[in-house]
């Protein structure tokens, strides 16, 4: 049909109309586009050439805030503190020695930092950061920061380092923490991502490693954008790790840094141990070190000091040592033959001085002898043929046994290096150990504890806490574990007759209280502190036959590694007891001038709110006393150590 004129002028305006409507909107569609683009390629244009240079985004582990020690009153004795560090990750980084060598540039390196730093990228995964410095002033740290466009794969970073506020206190308690080291990981099947961080600090000796699966505390995580130089961009998402479990031990801090201060620069050890449920409130040993010197990297100089040094510093007497108890060992002879009916209390042995058996002679330190004497004088004057009789009536393995009942011979489970099992021999040990019969001389000399017989200070606090309460107490060092009390357990009586443990106290109580008792001079003066207690001198060289017809040389005219063992066992209050006291000198001569007057010391600073009250003293001792303890270098109310002395 065809169309009118009028039609077809219509038509077309519809059309002219459609043309300008889609013609505009493509316009300002364009306009739009055009814009953007001009955005996008001029305004962004920096932005999105950086994501352009093959970004991509990088995991890394976050180590978490190790758990805080701290001792029974919540005093911290090790703790952490803010550390300035930089690293280097080598897939970011590119020609590693360039960029160490421009880092020299920027901040101290010495050329076993670098070799280190090399050694230490070359045997880890390339994606793992890996430390070049740390502890930094924030000065450096600064420069580090600036110069990052031209330092690829280095990144400044603040983290957490070890600290011990109490320094020497604590040392072989606590022990100090290190790198992670190839021998650490050794029998590990599937160790903590953590442990793969290099330089990541975990525990080396002490408690820090006997509790390290409770202070570590879990990972967290960071993603971060890396540009195609190894720049760090940002930071794009954070998780936060799980801080390590904060412990409380059992020791007072307060008590551990007066028995340190009262051992000196002796090389001796001193453990005090809560009768009633374990608790070790004090364990020194003497000398001590710093171990911060560890944790920050010891010199060779420093090293060797501690190293060559006859005291042995680095050793843990209290725990690690062994040493012949001496004559701390009668207690245990005696509750033998007790228990076999062997003797009574008022069984009496005559002593002229010494014994003859099979031909020869064991003396007693005493030449002349004690004469007639019973159970409680043989231990107030530490009568030594009393104890060779009898310990010839009961026989070695009757010995053992209740050595081993009172914690003697046995490792206890406390979470320290080194614990020392001891020696508490009987027929068999001897046939398995050293392929020999048992002798009668043996026994002779193990029941004065001498010979094979062979003790730590911390075995020996034990033995005295069970004679104390009759009971098998066990050494705790542990006392919270993130907030919760570790449970004390119950302790089920020995066994031992009340008589027979009554006379044991009785003549432990004659040993400091009864006219001749070897310990008199340490007494306890004030009446509601009054203690038990048994000297020991332990040999460490043989007397020869024509040594004793001449006379024998006293210890102060023998050089210092000949003179015999010094060694104290106590308890206090001796009819409410409380505390059990072991000290042990090395090489301190007699027990009862070395050992007996620190253990009294160390005890009632145990007993005391602070230091030992005058009036424990006997009068004609106090003004020596107050003298001595004014001279200690203590720490004050909040844990600093005493100001250097003006000469």
């Amino acid at each position: 049909m065809r169309r009118s004129p009028k039609e077809t002028e219509e038509s077309a305006r519809v059309v002219h109309r459609r043309a300008l409507l889609l013609g505009g909107a493509m316009t300002a569609m364009f306009a739009v586009l055009g814009a953007r683009m001009r955005y996008l390629s001029v305004e962004q244009a920096d932005q999105f050439r950086l994501l352009a240079e093959e970004n991509r985004i990088s995991i890394r582990l976050i180590p978490p805030a190790r758990g805080l020690i701290q001792d029974r009153n919540g005093k911290t004795i090790a703790g952490n503190e803010q550390n300035y560090r930089v690293v280097i990750t080598r897939e970011d980084a590119g020609d590693v020695d360039m960029v160490l060598a421009k880092l020299a540039h920027v901040i101290p390196l010495t050329a076993d930092d670098l070799d280190r730093t090399i050694k230490e990228i070359n045997r880890t995964s390339p994606f793992a950061p890996i430390t070049v410095a740390d502890r930094l002033t924030w000065e450096d740290l600064s420069k580090v920061a600036l110069n990052a466009p031209s330092l690829p794969g280095v990144s400044p970073e603040v983290g957490l380092s070890r600290v011990y506020p109490r320094d020497t206190d604590f040392a072989h308690v606590v022990g100090y923490v290190g790198p992670v080291s190839e021998k650490d990981l050794e029998g590990i099947e599937n160790p903590d991502p953590l442990l793969t961080i290099p330089k990541f600090q975990i525990g080396k000796i002490g408690a820090e490693r006997w509790l390290e699966d409770h202070l570590r505390g879990k990972a967290g995580t960071k993603r971060i954008e890396v540009n195609a130089v190894g720049r760090v961009m940002r930071e794009l998402e954070r998780q936060e790790g799980v801080p390590g479990a904060d412990i409380r031990l059992t020791i007072d801090a307060d008590v551990q840094n007066f028995a340190q201060a009262r051992l000196g620069e002796e090389s001796a050890a001193a453990v005090v141990m809560d009768v009633r449920n374990g608790d070790l409130i004090a364990i020194a040993s003497a000398p001590s070190f710093d171990p911060n010197l560890f944790v920050r990297g010891i010199s060779h100089t420093d090293y060797n000091l501690l190293t060559e040094n006859d005291h042995r510093p680095l050793a843990n007497k209290a725990v690690q040592g062994v040493y012949p108890p001496g004559s701390t060992f009668k207690m245990i002879t005696a509750l033998a033959a007790l228990k076999e009916g062997l003797i009574t209390v008022d069984t009496t042995v005559r002593c002229p001085g010494h014994l003859e058996v099979g031909g020869r002679r064991f003396h007693c330190w005493k030449r002349a002898g004690h004469g007639g004497v019973n159970l409680e004088r043989a231990l107030a004057e530490s009568c030594d043929v009393y104890f060779y009789d009898i310990a010839q009536r009961v026989g070695i393995d009757k010995i053992a046994e209740m050595g081993k009942a009172f914690g003697l011979g046995v490792r206890h489970d406390v979470p320290m290096s080194a614990i020392a099992e001891g020696i508490m021999p009987n027929k068999l040990w001897k046939q398995e150990r050293q392929k020999q019969e048992w002798r009668i001389g043996d026994t002779i000399n193990a029941s004065i504890g001498q010979g094979y017989v062979l003790t730590s200070p911390l075995q020996l606090a034990v033995m005295t806490a069970r004679i104390a309460t009759g009971r098998a107490v066990t050494p705790r060092l542990v006392r919270m574990i993130d907030g919760k009390e570790v449970d004390s357990p119950e302790f089920a009586p020995l066994g031992i007759d009340g008589d027979a443990m009554r006379s044991i106290r009785s003549g432990m109580y004659a040993v400091m209280n009864a006219p001749r008792g070897t310990a008199l001079s340490s007494r306890i003066a004030d009446d509601a502190l009054v203690w038990a207690g048994k000297t020991g001198t332990s040999q460490v060289r043989n007397i020869t036959t024509a040594e004793r017809a001449r006379g024998v040389i006293s210890n102060d005219q023998l050089p210092w590694e000949r003179r015999d063992h010094a060694l104290f066992v106590g308890y206090a209050p001796y009819e409410n007891p409380r505390y059990a006291v072991a000290v042990v000198v090395e090489h301190g001569g007699g027990g009862s001038a070395a050992a007996a007057p620190l253990a009294r010391d160390i005890i009632l600073r145990a007993l005391s709110d602070g230091l030992p009250p005058l009036t424990a003293y006997p009068a004609s001792q106090r003004n020596r006393i107050e003298s001595m303890l004014e001279k200690l270098p203590l720490r004050d109310a909040e844990g600093r150590p005493p100001a250097p002395s003006r000469a």
